[in-house]
């Protein structure tokens, strides 16, 4: 099965399983994913997650949902950069999410990261999504 938008993929599981009150999601894997996934795990949006090999070439991860006094930590997760248009932006117009409360995910010539990294280390790059 191929898919024209994986990291719209993987924020529809999450966003999914939060509303179904889920403990964990999967997702098929990718490093994409996974630094996606590692970003959230820093600022404390989900609890973590694991990859698992079903089978030779063929890799899932397993994402662990975190809620906080039975509400999903995550009240907002959107795709802002899809396949039909891209979104990049420079140091200084970095977006700023709920004013500074969420995070905003990039793609940077230095790996995948917060908004937040992305000031401290001077870079630009593919806003891939908004989370808050």
């Amino acid at each position: 099965m191929s898919l024209t938008d994986p990291i719209g993929d993987l924020l529809a599981r999450i966003r999914n399983g939060q509303r179904a009150n889920k403990s964990a999601v999967t997702s098929p894997a990718s490093k994409l994913r996974a630094n996606v996934l590692e970003v959230l795990k820093r600022e404390g949006y989900i609890r973590g997650y694991s990859q698992a090999e079903l089978r030779p070439g063929v890799a899932e991860l397993t994402i662990e949902l975190k809620y906080h006094e039975g509400r999903p930590v995550i009240s907002e997760i959107q795709r802002v950069s899809k396949p039909g248009r891209r979104v990049y932006s420079k140091i200084g117009d970095l977006p700023r999410v709920a004013n500074g409360l969420g995070i905003a995910i990039l793609s940077t010539p230095r790996g995948v990261m917060s908004d937040g990294e992305a000031r401290a280390q001077h870079v630009g790059g593919e806003v891939l999504c908004q989370v808050f």
